[in-house]
């Protein structure tokens, strides 16, 4: 039966068809009728291929433009404690933030395949629009194309992220000294536990959700607490984990470093994954967590400042940069003992973000 799309979006029934995606009458309609209602703002509202948005006053007293670009094509769509749509925002920010940023727009591409239900589109794009809304950050321009069944794996979302950075503000991987603090945010391996609980339809004993969520108001209490230049590193430790993240700071910045096993937070409950399905926590994603490289006389304040914030209440000490031609990151573990924390080698959780 012939669709007719001058009825409107059938969003409990009605499934995404080539027509979508082709310009015409109906991708206009899915346009209006769900992305432009969900993502409304000034800026989008001003119905153009891109969108003029005003200058920060930051960019005219020196400052400086960042801008970050993620794809997401996680498996499965929707997952404890969060789904694509909201975790495409989440990426993005957090992206824009690891480099002391103020967030300031989003534009977003999706390319979906035909037959994806209308229904659960909806729900990752209302998602979409409440997380960027969390954040304090208007999606301002995007892109929809359809593909045909088969030749996608339901919805892929790719987000693009502008944001402002302050004169005199530079935060970055090669900024680590010897003597430094490491911190981290809270728990670590909760987003890789949750989504691959979903995709295999494991069962444990509590359910694992995933810790997605923004980090720019952690970033900026944190920053605030501290003078310019104590917050040498940020980074968020997606795919491969704590382990990856720090040998990539360590050897963009030529040194090494040292953790502590017994200080690092791993929820009861991943642990317990983890050892179900012979994997380290310390190479599982996160998508709400911050590794911190901060100067040891204000690591405290940094830390008080992370903790008194709801997105850092389990943050924690774990460690301190050391200096090692070999850029190695070592750990002591709790039973005495030393090893290396390398590389991760492969990718143990595919589409995992």
């Amino acid at each position: 039966m012939k669709t007719d799309y001058r009825r409107p979006l059938d969003f409990k029934q009605g499934r995404i068809d080539m027509n979508h995606g082709a310009g015409g009458r109906a991708a206009a309609q899915l346009i209006e009728d769900l992305f432009a209602r969900a993502f409304a703002n000034d800026y989008l509202n001003q119905g153009n291929d891109g969108a003029a948005m005003p200058a920060p006053p930051e960019l005219l007293e020196g400052g400086r433009l960042v801008m970050a670009c993620d794809a997401h094509v996680v498996s499965p769509l929707f997952f404890p404690g969060g789904d694509i749509g909201a975790l495409a925002v989440h990426g993005t920010v957090n992206d824009v933030a690891m480099l002391g940023a103020r967030v300031l727009y989003l534009a977003a591409s999706f390319i979906i395949e035909e037959g994806f239900p209308l229904a659960d589109l909806k729900r990752i794009v209302e998602s979409m629009a409440a997380a960027a809304r969390h954040a304090g950050v208007a999606i301002v321009t995007g892109d929809t194309k359809v593909v045909e069944q088969g030749k996608g794996d339901g919805v892929f979302i790719t987000t693009t992220g502008l944001g402002v950075l302050p004169r005199g503000r530079d935060i970055g991987g090669a900024r680590a000294r010897p003597g430094d603090r490491l911190l981290v945010s809270g728990t670590m391996g909760d987003h890789g536990v949750a989504v691959l609980s979903r995709r295999e339809s494991l069962d444990f004993e509590t359910t694992v959700e995933s810790d997605s969520a923004a980090l720019n108001g952690l970033v900026e209490a944190m920053l605030a607490a501290v003078p310019e230049g104590a917050v040498r590193v940020l980074r968020d430790p997606t795919r491969g984990g704590l382990a990856t993240t720090l040998n990539e700071i360590a050897r963009q910045s030529g040194v090494g470093m040292l953790l502590q096993e017994a200080a690092i937070p791993v929820a009861p409950q991943v642990e317990a994954a983890c050892e179900l399905l012979g994997l380290d926590p310390l190479y599982v994603a996160n998508e709400g967590k911050l590794v911190a490289v901060v100067a040891p006389e204000q690591a405290g304040t940094v830390l008080a400042a992370m903790r008194s914030h709801p997105l850092g209440a389990a943050a924690a000490d774990i460690g301190e940069v050391v200096a090692d031609e070999h850029r190695f990151v070592c750990m002591d573990t709790r039973f005495g003992g030393r090893r290396v924390v390398d590389w991760l080698s492969g990718e143990q959780l595919p589409r995992i973000c």
